[in-house]
């Protein structure tokens, strides 16, 4: 059960990876540094949206307009760290 949790902390980091890159590539076509008529760059951005949408969109929901910037990943991600440094070690200690 132990190993259940460590994958579900390596799964919750590559999270954070992909929600670490996907606001990255929006700055990056927000500053016309990359073309997103591009191939790579759409199909790139495509996939990234719809792995991040689903858990951006209610906490964008919550959070008040703050004009162009948008700060939900950032609150996903400190969201991840709690669960990943507080929830999963509670977790593990009870199963022992």
């Amino acid at each position: 059960m132990i190993e259940l949790l460590a994958f579900v902390s390596y799964l919750l980091t590559l999270y954070i990876y992909i929600l670490i890159a996907a606001a990255i590539l929006s700055w990056l076509v927000a500053f016309n540094v990359v073309n997103p008529y591009n191939q790579f760059v759409r199909m790139l951005s495509e996939f990234l949206y719809r792995i991040t949408e689903p858990v951006l969109a209610p906490i964008r929901a919550l959070l008040p307009n703050l004009g162009g910037i948008d700060i939900s990943p950032v609150i996903v991600i400190l969201i991840i760290i709690f669960i990943q440094s507080v929830i999963l070690p509670n977790i593990a200690k009870l199963l022992i």
